[in-house]
């Protein structure tokens, strides 16, 4: 249970629960939520995957993005899994959602209804080293840049983001 995803219809629905790896192995459609951290600056805060992680390892993702349990709250799962991931809490706004389809590593496939959440952060934190490897503030404009030169670095969900939201501003 503790691994299990929520899974949905294409309106966020819930339909039940299936276990995480089994839902990626069959490209079941499942709520995720994807979190961007800004600074004073405008830069964006993303992660380097932990090399172990058992799809898109060492790839650069949102500053934090998973999945939220059975019967959680998913503006609690994003704020919980933040501060899992990268040490600090800070306020989310819910800024939008997409759904998308994507093949990952492994032969895996990510199909996720995936919420988009917004904050703003600016103190010293402290990575989870068993979740992240480095982390960066970038530029939109330099992020969007190295997307489009080195695609391969970057997980399938942030180059979705940012096809739909290129200067990642929600309406």
């Amino acid at each position: 249970m503790e691994d299990d995803l929520i899974l949905v219809t294409k309106n966020d629905v819930p339909i039940g629960t299936m276990e995480k790896l089994l839902a990626h192995q069959l490209g079941k459609l499942h709520r995720a939520f994807s979190v961007f951290i800004f600074n004073k600056n405008g830069e964006l805060l993303i992660q380097q995957r932990a090399f172990h992680k058992y799809h898109s390892a060492g790839q650069w993702a949102n500053s934090c993005c998973s999945h939220p349990k059975p019967n959680e709250d998913t503006l609690k799962a994003a704020q919980r899994r933040l501060q899992e991931e990268l040490g600090f809490t800070t306020e989310l706004n819910h800024v939008g959602s997409l759904i998308y389809h994507a093949k990952v590593s492994g032969g895996l496939i990510e199909h996720e209804y995936d919420h988009l959440f917004i904050g703003y952060y600016d103190a010293d934190f402290e990575p989870n080293a068993d979740e992240v490897v480095a982390t960066r503030w970038i530029n939109i404009h330099q992020l969007n840049h190295e997307v489009n030169t080195s695609s391969e670095q970057f997980t399938p969900w942030l180059k979705k983001i940012l096809e739909k939201y290129p200067l990642l501003k929600f309406s």
